[in-house]
């Protein structure tokens, strides 16, 4: 369930190097929404269109999608701290010569660099956080969403304010605010290691060759045609100055910021991945149905812009994880290829309705936008089956893929058996131990179960250890349990989300396999990442169709109960 330096420390006690990469992210998410307070002040100063204004958009999101399918071919060969080095730089250089220019044809070119810079950058900085993090992976990543949601939410504010002194200043801001990130990366962050296997430049166009991923990656591109049409286009009809606009897409920006890491996990939780999703994108479609209506009235696309916020957070979120779930090939190269095909509907989606908005006036890109929400139901209905499945798949009979991987001999079938979830801390052992023993008193052999997650924040996705690392998890505490005189059996258990989806992941391999009981000890982490990232004992007590018991190696072990969940959660406390 954790990384080997999983600890209980808290998630903001980390080396200099992940707080280096933080604000760098945080300068990364601000370009999000650092163009938009700006964008009637640029048709007015470089008496451009709209439409030649959406174009800053539209360079800057198809050159980041092309990118999207190389930058893991160039990770794999010079490595993730050069790549994301190189992005950083690139993101400076070409922000300051977006700053520099006179002409938006120019601003239009240089934003392009910008977004190769923040191909390289957004495609290896997460990764580079969770490898670089000693208070264990759940503590860096709750550091990564914090970041996710200053950039997304200051970046506006920033946006707003400079661009009221000159709409030079929002890419001047970002120039020098990533300089110091930048210098703070060379220095502060290790190098990191070239991977064993490198990825081949095409692996992306060929990923999407299977059903399931190309289904998710169609998704994708029409949500993105939808929320790039808003993000292009609603601050013209808002007539604000920059620091209002600002304002306002700051309070869109918290919204996505606080559902894409608190509101998507518990509604997946609740209504499931594929119907969470449904709703989403019907409600997305009736807000963007309601600017195009209520185009001519201010407050109105106002309120919806802000409403939309906590969809935009949602559907971010879930169609990542929606993404990893099904896709047949490995993780970076599911991303590349997912990510191809979202950042080409962001980037065609603000020149089309550019050319909408010039033939029959600014409400059609809205309708258009809804309609793309709308066809994106039938799309994803039609891998509604496959997502269910991966879903469920530790309980499935007949997977579509192996979500076990066996550790040391087969476990043996028919006999109910005791299973322990373990995680790689130093408690580890203690907890293994007080587990052989109700093995051995129950006459019951025992499988150590390792869970391997892929975590997901917004719109991006790691692996929280390698493959080498969660074996070790398990196979450190096989032969130990074996001379305690218990037959011992390993399990890596895989699952995409928080700690609560790998606490429902085990419950439902535990029913599959017929387990008697289900053992854990207490988690080694604070209270604030089990909030910020869920709680893997609550989510298995409360799906676990057996017993779960909490084991101490100085305590008998306790059956966990409702209220004896309330007791440890107060105590945890």
């Amino acid at each position: 369930m954790t990384a080997p330096h999983d600890r209980a420390a808290g998630p903001f006690r980390q080396p200099r190097a992940v707080w280096a990469v933080a604000f760098a992210c945080v300068i990364s998410f601000m370009g999000i929404g650092l163009v938009d307070p700006i964008l009637p002040a640029l048709a007015e100063n470089l008496d451009a269109t709209p439409s030649q204004v959406s174009l800053l958009f539209s360079s800057y999101l198809i050159v980041t999608a092309v990118a999207m399918i190389f930058v893991g071919w160039i990770s794999s060969r010079i490595g993730a701290k050069r790549t994301l080095v190189i992005g950083l730089a690139g993101i400076v250089v070409f922000a300051a010569l977006a700053g520099a220019t006179g002409s938006i044809n120019g601003i239009v070119g240089f934003r392009a660099g910008w977004g190769l810079g923040n191909a390289m950058f957004i495609a290896t900085s997460l990764a580079v956080i969770v490898a670089s993090a000693s208070g264990g992976f759940a503590g860096a990543i709750i550091l990564y969403e914090t970041a996710l949601g200053l950039g997304i939410a200051v970046g506006p504010l920033l946006g707003g304010f400079l661009g009221d002194l000159s709409w030079r200043g929002p890419f001047f801001g970002v120039a020098v605010l990533m300089t110091g990130a930048l210098i703070a990366t060379v220095l502060l962050v290790p190098a990191t290691p070239k991977p064993k296997h490198r990825t081949s430049p095409i692996a992306p166009l060929r990923a999407l060759r299977h059903r399931s991923l190309l289904t998710m990656g169609i998704v994708a591109l029409m949500y993105n045609w939808g929320f790039f049409t808003m993000l292009g286009y609603a601050p013209y009809p808002m007539e604000l100055d920059a620091t209002a606009l600002g304002l306002v897409f700051t309070g869109w920006g918290l919204l996505v910021a606080l559902f894409s890491v608190f509101g998507a996990p518990r509604l997946q939780a609740r209504f499931g991945t594929a119907p969470t999703l449904y709703a989403n994108l019907a409600a997305l479609a009736v807000i963007m149905t309601v600017i195009a209506m209520g185009v001519d009235t201010p407050t109105v696309v106002i309120v919806a812009v802000i409403v939309s916020g906590a969809c935009i957070g949602i559907n971010n979120t879930l169609t990542t994880q929606a993404v990893m779930l099904v896709a047949p090939v490995e993780r970076p190269v599911a991303s590349s290829a997912y990510g191809f095909l979202r950042f080409i509907g962001g980037g065609i989606a603000p020149y089309a309705a550019g050319k909408l908005a010039d033939a029959a006036g600014l409400s059609l890109p809205f309708y258009v936008g809804a309609a793309s929400f709308l066809l994106a139901i039938p799309v994803l209905a039609t891998g509604h089956r496959m997502l269910r499945e991966a879903e469920t798949r530790p309980a499935d009979p007949e997977p579509l893929a192996p979500a076990l991987t066996a550790v040391g001999a087969p476990a043996a079938c028919g006999t109910p058996r005791v299973i322990v979830a373990v995680g790689s801390h130093e408690r580890a052992a203690g907890i293994v131990d007080a587990a052989a023993r109700l093995a051995r008193d129950t006459d019951s052999p025992l499988e150590i179960v390792h869970v391997q997650r892929t975590a997901v924040v917004e719109e991006q996705a790691v692996d929280t250890e390698s493959d080498e690392q969660a074996r070790a998890a398990v196979t450190a505490h096989l032969g130990r349990a074996t001379a305690a005189g218990v037959t011992a059996t390993g399990q890596i258990l895989t699952s995409v989300g928080d700690h609560a989806a790998a606490g429902r992941a085990l419950a439902r391999h535990a029913a599959f396999a017929g387990a008697r009981t289900v053992a854990i000890g207490r988690s080694p982490r604070g209270p604030l990442a089990q909030f910020a990232d869920g709680s893997f004992t609550s989510a298995l007590t409360h799906a676990a169709q057996c017993t779960v018991v909490l084991v101490d190696p100085d305590e008998d072990p306790r059956p966990l109960t409702a209220a004896g969940l309330a007791r440890l959660r107060d105590s945890t406390v």
